[in-house]
């Protein structure tokens, strides 16, 4: 297949959408397919051998928004694609889906991002409905919009938006492996993580952008407990802020590959405080390096987390929940490692390669789908003409 992504987030970015549309392009690439991307700039110039485009953007609390204009007619009319994928559409995203649908190429929409949630949170809450108004046009120019959870796709549903199904996240469990915690670098991070704090601390961390929506100034309350040392590991534009709230917590920045599963795998307990998550990667990635897990319960995680087994969920606004369900665990070893085992063994399923599979089978979908289409607007043709031509009279 001949794959054109157009997606609303690319490195240098590091996010969810970046991640998924990273292992959608690794698995095109092993499979022996042929892919360019289109995104926000400044951005690589190859990825996985692929060619990287990039479209003019603008900066916006922290995110690179790209502006649509001609540059992407152009490469569409010049890659030609068999599919266009389309990862959070929503400014460049709905000008590809828009462009496709008039070239007649089949088109995938990835649903990965709750705007309008991020929107309320940002105290743009009269902005909601219209936000959805969009997402309801932008997603009735795809052919199939797929969504991570029940909870989005049932949001989905409820905002009009048809032709949907489901395609989740993967975790590479290799990576993120248990194993990390007792190599020396492991133990050497603990104890740096740990260095002052009362015999007995259990380290409860956060990983993942610092920004507003994520809601990371919840873990506070947490911090006049003395058998909790808190830890975040990201950075983002509430970096600053969250440094003044959370005095004693050890800040680790944004980290990849082999630093970031050890920071995973050094902790005692991962807490979500975001409640606008459509998925939850990280909750996924904690579990796979044997660390119990807590999050809200709503969105994503409502599918992630197996309430009592792998972790627990709290309710979304409650705070007192939160802190009550990491002092549980913080008080009971013997139950955070029998929930860690838990949710390795419920993650070690949920493959990038399987998933990559199941989305080549929405793409092969798609693509069948509008070649039947042609073929019945052919055959509607060829059947009006011979009725043209059996009107006409004879000489």
């Amino acid at each position: 297949m001949r794959v054109a992504i157009v997606t609303e987030s690319f490195l240098p970015a590091a996010n969810g959408v970046t991640t998924s549309v990273l292992r959608v392009l690794d698995h095109l690439a092993a499979r022996g397919h042929d892919a360019v991307v289109v995104c926000p700039g400044p951005a690589p110039r190859k990825y996985a051998g692929f060619r990287v485009i990039e479209a003019p953007s603008f900066s916006y609390r922290g995110f690179r928004a790209a502006v649509p204009g001609l540059q992407l007619s152009r490469v569409l009319d010049a890659f030609a694609p068999d599919v266009l994928h389309a990862a959070s559409p929503f400014g460049l995203g709905a000008q590809a889906l828009l462009l496709a649908r008039r070239r007649g190429i089949p088109t995938v929409a990835i649903f990965q991002t709750d705007v309008a949630g991020f929107a309320r949170k940002h105290g743009l809450s009269a902005s909601a409905p219209g936000i959805w108004r969009w997402l309801r046009r932008v997603h009735s120019c795809a052919d199939l919009t797929l969504a991570p959870s029940t909870a989005s796709l049932a949001d989905l549903a409820a905002a009009g938006i048809e032709r949907t199904g489901w395609w989740g996240r993967g975790v590479d469990a290799d990576t993120y492996h248990p194993r990390h915690r007792g190599t020396p670098e492991g133990g050497a991070l603990r104890q740096f993580l740990l260095d002052g704090a009362p015999e007995g601390a259990v380290l409860v961390g956060y990983v993942g952008r610092l920004a507003p929506e994520k809601r990371v100034e919840r873990l506070a309350a947490l911090a006049g407990d003395p058998r909790v040392r808190l830890v975040v590991v990201g950075d983002g534009p509430s970096r600053a802020v969250l440094e003044r709230q959370l005095p004693g917590a050890r800040f680790l920045g944004r980290l990849d590959g082999a630093d970031l599963a050890r920071a995973y795998a050094a902790l005692d307990v991962f807490v979500h405080t975001g409640t606008h998550e459509t998925f939850g990667q990280t909750l996924q990635e904690a579990m796979a390096s044997g660390v119990t897990v807590v999050a809200p319960a709503a969105g994503g995680p409502l599918d992630v987390v197996a309430q009592g087994e792998t972790g627990y969920l709290y309710a979304p606004e409650d705070d007192g929940a939160l802190v009550g369900a990491v002092r549980a665990l913080a008080g009971d070893p013997a139950m955070r490692a029998r929930m860690g085992e838990a949710g390795r063994r419920r993650v070690l399923p949920r493959s990038w390669e399987a998933l990559g599979e199941a989305l080549l089978g929405h793409y092969a979908a798609v693509i069948d789908r509008a070649e039947e289409r042609v073929a019945r607007q052919v055959a509607g043709f060829e059947r009006q003409l011979r009725l043209t031509g059996a009107r006409q009279p004879h000489p």
